[in-house]
């Protein structure tokens, strides 16, 4: 009997445990996942086109970005790939550069971007001109080079085969979006985060203007219109207290001899914008008067993120869950064993409780 007892007690055991919630299983243990190879940057083939040999790969700038080097490094230059490509007698060269985050690719794009490319539809942006497409898709700036007209249908598969960028490196700087788009001239805009990319596009104003110590947002872009033309520089500050600071630093060096009607400078929250070029006062104070500062607050979380709240939202119901379920099994576990003792004692023809039990052992001494 003693022996059965224990048997059904581990039983019920087992089966509480059994019987726990998944959520405190999942975070009593983590599961071990190994990483996966890393994508190549490259595909080895799309659209028809084949390499002609291996692609050259490399973490420093090839021979033919050493020039831009220190650009590339302020845009976070991660990894490049280099591959020819065949199809049909005809030649493509492609070189792919990958960059920290989508900030560096958009900025390197808008760098080697010039005037007089025009817009395409390839990745998340393009432009083209003659035999050339520049385009970018995630944090990858690829530009293709071809040995006759441009084949955009595989320039869209090669844009597919990219390896995509992930979470919060996938996310476009927001600050272009502040421009006006009247009068806008697109493939003059130019996004910076460093002083060398700046001072080497031709930026309209000089560098010591914007002071990038402290690690502004900068974006340029021509405007054009009936009165004029000229350019219009917007600048965002990590505070609006240094952006207070600088646009008053700004006007006190731009007022004598700027050579402009516009008033200069606009503030709006961290955001500085100036003017410059032959706009007239009208068309200037428009340009400034719609550069206007929102304050958003955005979270990005890969879709497997769970929250500290929610963690202990779970916790706390996975507590309660193993409460109920081992009273639950405790309130069976008596039932079952005192429900059948009374019964086997019923069966035995003796009362159900033992209370009144006159059994009691003796010595028999006195035999």
């Amino acid at each position: 009997m003693a022996f059965s007892l224990r048997f059904f007690g581990a039983a019920c055991l087992a089966l509480t445990l059994a019987a726990l919630p998944s959520g405190l299983g999942a975070q009593a243990v983590t599961p071990l996942v190994m990483p996966k190879a890393p994508q190549p940057l490259l595909p080895r083939s799309f659209a028809g086109w084949t390499p002609a040999a291996p692609p050259r790969t490399g973490a420093t700038p090839d021979a033919g970005d050493l020039a831009d080097a220190d650009v590339l490094k302020e845009y976070g230059f991660k990894d490049y790939a280099a591959a020819g490509y065949t199809r049909g007698g005809h030649h493509l060269t492609v070189r792919a550069r990958r960059f920290a985050d989508a900030t560096g690719a958009y900025g390197a794009f808008t760098f080697y971007r010039h005037p007089g490319m025009h817009v395409e539809n390839i990745g998340t942006e393009a432009a083209a001109a003659g035999d050339e497409v520049l385009f970018w898709t995630g944090n990858t700036l690829v530009d293709a080079i071809f040995d006759a007209a441009p084949d955009k249908a595989a320039l869209k598969a090669l844009a597919d085969a990219i390896p995509a960028a992930r979470g919060p490196d996938s996310v476009a700087p927001a600050l272009p979006q502040h421009l006006p788009a009247q009068g806008l001239q697109p493939d003059t805009v130019h996004y910076y985060i460093g002083p060398a990319a700046y001072a080497r596009s031709g930026a309209p104003l000089p560098s010591s203007l914007i002071d990038f110590t402290r690690d502004p947002e900068v974006v340029t872009a021509q405007y054009a219109n009936h009165d004029g033309k000229g350019a219009l520089t917007i600048v965002e500050y990590p505070t609006p207290q240094i952006a207070i600071a600088r646009a008053k630093a700004i006007e006190d060096q731009l007022k004598p001899g700027t050579g402009s009607a516009a008033p200069a400078v606009h503030r709006s929250g961290p955001l500085v914008a100036v003017t410059s070029g032959d706009l007239s006062f009208a068309d200037a104070r428009d340009l400034l008067d719609k550069v206007k500062y929102e304050a958003e607050v955005t979270v990005d979380h890969a879709r497997s993120y769970v929250s500290e709240v929610k963690k202990t939202a779970r916790l706390v119901l996975g507590i309660i869950y193993l409460t109920f379920i081992l009273g639950g099994s405790s309130m069976l576990v008596g039932l079952f064993l005192g429900g059948g003792r009374a019964l086997i004692r019923r069966l035995r023809g003796k009362p159900i409780s033992s209370l009144n039990d006159e059994d009691f052992i003796t010595l028999n001494l006195g035999s």
